[in-house]
């Protein structure tokens, strides 16, 4: 799972990094991004890759609906290739979304809710179970982190489904999720699909074997990845700053 991310970088030094073009319309820094939040995608134009922006939440280009992206943010990576949602664009749409890092929240240990209720007991209140606990996960060198993602192109439709002419596409996109590997897995259990430098061609290659571009969605290397914790401001989509990804002292999920 993976429901909001950081996206922070300037575009010139994502362009730098992914060797593109600067995007013409570039993005504000947003340290919450979530979902129907258009975010950069880098994809496969002839011979060359671009960055632009894309809608978080794949909306499939038979949707009646642009609303049903909400919906569509994650693509399991197990059944992604086959589901009609994300099959096509799985087959020949790929592409790769740039994050400085994203968010996981976690239960609270039993130790801190046993000794919550025991506070609002000797105090003579009504027990409130704590939240769960937010983290920050990143690279652990601070290199930005690369999802495997998806991306359609949707046309908007009229009353009878059909394509309405000369009406503005939207491109759209989800993020691909896989199993969580020994770094994620106390918090929570699954992650983003990461994939690394040198399958970046093959990966965004819309004639690229489908079997292996399967073999690339397993879980990240356990040393890529580190974490701590972070405030509960997180928890409000409101909230965009930099603070939010500060360490916060606050009890561990295990």
């Amino acid at each position: 799972m993976c429901g909001r991310f950081v996206s922070a970088s300037p575009p010139d030094e994502l362009a730098n990094y992914f060797g593109t073009e600067v995007p013409e319309q570039a993005l504000e820094e947003s340290y919450n991004v979530a979902p129907t939040n258009e975010v950069y995608v880098v994809r496969a134009r002839e011979s060359h890759r671009t960055l632009a922006p894309a809608k978080w939440g794949l909306v499939p280009f038979w949707a009646k609906d642009a609303k049903i992206g909400s919906r569509m943010i994650n693509a399991r990576s197990e059944t992604a290739p086959a589901k009609p949602a994300f099959r096509r664009a799985f087959s020949k749409r790929r592409c790769l979304i740039p994050a400085d890092g994203f968010y996981e929240w976690a239960a609270q240990s039993d130790e801190v809710i046993e000794a919550a209720k025991a506070a609002a007991k000797a105090e003579g209140r009504k027990f409130v179970k704590p939240k769960k606990q937010p983290f920050y996960i990143y690279r652990a060198d601070e290199e930005p982190l690369v999802f495997g993602g998806l991306w359609e192109r949707w046309i908007p439709k009229d009353e009878d489904g059909n394509d309405i002419p000369d009406a503005d596409p939207l491109d759209s996109c989800t993020i691909l999720t896989c199993a969580a590997n020994n770094t994620m897995a106390p918090v929570h259990d699954r992650m983003p699909v990461m994939i690394p430098p040198n399958a970046w061609d093959d990966w965004l290659d819309p004639e690229s074997d489908a079997d292996h571009m399967k073999s690339l969605l397993v879980p990240a290397p356990d040393a890529l990845l580190t974490m701590h914790t972070i405030t509960t401001m997180v928890n409000s989509v409101r909230n965009k700053g930099a603070e939010l990804i500060a360490p916060g002292v606050v009890e561990p999920p295990v």
